[in-house]
């Protein structure tokens, strides 16, 4: 029920006056029965307005930790994070990843719609990067569709490392739903994934228009920043150079 207060009276219709968001293709997602939105992921602020153009209720996972607190301000963050639809990661799995699968393998099975960024993580330059192959395994093993959506501009209301940047209107794109079918049985196919996990975030990058680099995303951070000490460096060192050449003269 909180979700829907959330929604509909408390921060959805302030959401809605403040950026009011636009959408397309909202007639791809079903009305009802289980389906997986795969988005990229440009901000925080991506799961507050990609799940209010539509409907429905989408359900995302979240690290336990949110879930775990004591006192008022652990049921105040519990009552937010859950009434802001999303769910514990399971932990009874061995890892962090496989507990997510599980999760949201329990949401489809009863119907929901799971929303999920295959990158992992959010871009850190407004680029689409490689997707993980979680979202192909959840796909096939749950034998439902999945439907690509790029989310748009939420990186200038919202930018990384900022509570909030400028203002801009942002927009949600959603793609026809695709169909795995045809490798049901192969979700222990390493390459199977691949293809289709390729193929989920080409879609993506024909909506979102972003430039896409085949590399996950954490790499491409570290090598960034990696070559952004590199230009520092030579920066220190032309410097150097040009007092040393004033000195001799």
């Amino acid at each position: 029920m909180f979700y829907w207060f959330l929604k509909f009276l408390a921060l959805g219709p302030v959401l809605k006056l403040i950026f009011r968001p636009w959408a397309e293709g909202t007639e791809n997602v079903p009305r009802e029965g289980a389906v997986i939105l795969a988005s990229n992921h440009l901000s925080y602020s991506d799961w507050l307005f990609m799940p209010l153009v539509i409907p429905r209720r989408v359900t995302f996972v979240a690290k336990a930790e949110y879930f775990e607190g004591t006192g008022l301000k652990g049921f105040l963050q519990r009552q937010f994070f859950s009434g802001s639809g999303q769910v514990p990661i399971d932990r009874s799995s061995g890892t962090a990843a496989a507990g997510a699968i599980r999760t949201q393998l329990r949401l489809l099975a009863d119907g929901e719609v799971c929303g999920i960024y295959p990158e992992g993580t959010r871009s850190h330059d407004g680029k689409l990067y490689r997707g993980r192959t979680g979202v192909a395994r959840l796909a096939l093993e749950a034998k439902v569709p999945v439907i690509p959506v790029a989310v748009i501009n939420t990186d200038i209301v919202a930018p990384p490392g900022k509570i909030f940047g400028r203002y801009a209107r942002p927009g949600v794109r959603f793609g026809k739903p695709l169909d795995f079918s045809r490798y049901d049985g192969m979700q222990d196919d390493r390459y199977i994934l691949r293809a289709v996990t390729d193929e989920i975030m080409y879609e993506i990058m024909n909506l979102s228009g972003q430039e896409y680099v085949d590399l996950y995303a954490p790499d491409a951070k570290k090598r960034d920043k990696e070559l952004e000490k590199q230009a520092a460096r030579e920066r220190e060192r032309a410097e150097a150079q040009e007092i040393w050449e004033e000195i001799a003269e």
